[in-house]
């Protein structure tokens, strides 16, 4: 699945929000070396840069359009486009920081604790996830999907991304292996501009990528208009035109 980092940083303040609340949490750690997975085009790593001032700090994503914005955006940083879900480095890391990443990635209860291992003593391992497959947007991309001509073009879709355990499981999966394991939901109401139009548009640069990639000009065009009048009618739009948009997050902070 391709990235686009402009469509991306379209709602960039908003989606560096959650970023800092999780690098908020993290204990106090004299890093040296910190990595950024997911690190998309470089806005939670410039976080980690001006946190963790003595540590060599590193990004990964799979995306080479995220990489080069990364690049272009904090040039003395090392940037690498690698497949996440086979990332295998080592480290140690004092900090392995992973924002609105882990929910593309199957199977967490292996994929946790092998990132746990990673981590030197008194390192932490920082997880932010979307929480909102079953929020009204999330669920009118899958009706949109299922009940167009694109139906079997769009079969997988939905799959693309993991549904989450509950945060009982989550500190199930790392309690054994870290000394501190804090976990927490959020839920952000993210004013936008534009009422249903700015619903769609931040979604088009996330959860909408896996629903728009295998179709035709032609058939996003008419997917958008299915899916933009049904965000009207699930998200109405405020007296100043705007809408608010709740937007739940699971965060995680899991020190060894």
């Amino acid at each position: 699945m391709s990235w686009s980092a402009k469509q991306y940083v379209a709602f960039e303040d908003e989606r560096t929000r959650p970023a800092r609340d999780l690098l908020a949490a993290i204990p106090p750690v004299d890093a040296h070396s910190a990595i950024d997975i997911g690190c998309g085009p470089g806005n939670s790593t410039e976080l980690l840069v001006e946190r963790f001032t003595s540590a060599t700090v590193r990004g990964v994503d799979s995306s080479t359009d995220m990489i080069d914005a990364a690049r272009k955006r904090l040039p003395q940083v090392q940037f690498d486009t690698v497949d996440i879900g086979t990332w295998n480095d080592s480290g140690p890391f004092d900090v392995i920081f992973a924002n609105a990443v882990l929910q593309w990635l199957p199977d967490h209860a292996t994929l946790l604790p092998s990132l746990a291992a990673r981590l030197t003593p008194g390192g932490s391992l920082a997880i932010q996830m979307p929480d909102n497959l079953n929020e009204p947007s999330h669920r009118l991309m899958r009706e949109v999907a299922a009940d167009g001509p694109w139906a079997s073009k769009l079969a997988d879709a939905a799959g693309q991304r993991t549904e989450m355990a509950s945060a009982s499981d989550y500190y199930s999966m790392l309690r054994p292996h870290c000394a501190r394991v804090d976990v927490w939901r959020t839920t952000y109401h993210h004013p936008l501009a534009g009422g249903a139009s700015g619903v769609v548009e931040w979604f088009k640069g996330s959860g909408l990528r896996p629903f728009l990639e295998p179709l035709d000009d032609a058939e996003k065009a008419q997917y958008l208009k299915q899916y933009h009048a049904a965000i009207e009618q699930a998200y109405p739009a405020l007296s100043d035109g705007s809408v608010l948009l709740p937007f739940p997050r699971l965060f995680i902070v899991a020190t060894r």
